[in-house]
């Protein structure tokens, strides 16, 4: 009995270890792709087209891969990439297009193979990161949709190391974006972002309350707040 315990347990930390291993080497090759294939906010699209083999050996990689939420660091970073990386393939998939919206059910019915769940993107945003960990709305900074709208995709890959780090610098950049935040004397106007996500942005007061959280000038109490439409253009680098 005891000789079966001790080797149930060996093959537990030797799938343990494998795992951890390929979560790590996911973070270095998405690293890798984002470093070369993202310029200034935005995506060559072109390029992957052209040469597709890195992002199909990320994705390949990661289709089995598990990740636990009582490793949240972890876990989060995961599905942040996993998300920017899938909107990529998409786009290049159905490439040339104006916008992710030419694509019927883009977001919502296309279904991916990763994390070993088959899941849309809605249901990585939604289900996976935004029902998971409910108080963490620096989520809308970092997940990218494809447009233009969108906060600018960055030149590297979450990690969970720096993660928090991370999250907080592209929250703190978009809402100090004047292109993002326009604001004009006692007047703001801003994305629909915060129209669509309005529970995740007044948790702790109003939206204004949470924009002015990470701006460095501050948006008068009394602003009037408008939202502008949204710019679903592709986020595309020539």
């Amino acid at each position: 009995m005891k000789r079966n315990f001790i080797q149930t347990l060996f093959l537990i930390l030797i799938v343990t270890n494998l795992s951890a291993q390929d979560v790590t080497t996911f973070f270095s090759k998405s690293d890798s792709f984002f470093k070369t294939n993202v310029v200034d906010g935005k995506v060559k699209y072109v390029a992957i087209k052209n040469n597709p083999e890195a992002l199909n050996a990320v994705l390949e990689s990661a289709k089995g891969m598990t990740v636990s939420k009582s490793d949240a660091a972890t876990y989060q970073a995961f599905w942040i990439n996993a998300y920017n990386l899938l909107v990529i393939d998409g786009i290049v998939k159905n490439y040339p297009l104006k916008s992710p919206l030419d694509v019927a059910g883009f977001f919502d019915k296309t279904k991916h193979e990763i994390g070993g769940k088959y899941v849309t993107l809605n249901g990585i945003e939604n289900d996976l990161l935004r029902a998971q960990f409910p108080t963490e709305a620096r989520f809308h900074f970092v997940l990218v949709c494809a447009g233009l709208g969108c906060p600018p995709i960055i030149t590297a890959a979450y990690k969970p190391s720096s993660l928090d780090s991370q999250l907080q610098k592209q929250t703190v950049m978009a809402l100090n974006n004047p292109s993002f935040i326009k604001v004009n004397k006692n007047k703001a106007q801003i994305s629909q972002l915060f129209e669509w996500y309005k529970g995740d942005f007044e948790q702790k007061g109003s939206t204004v309350d949470f924009i002015n959280t990470y701006r460095k000038e501050q948006l008068p109490e009394n602003a009037k707040v408008s939202y502008y439409p949204y710019d679903w253009s592709l986020n595309e680098a020539k």
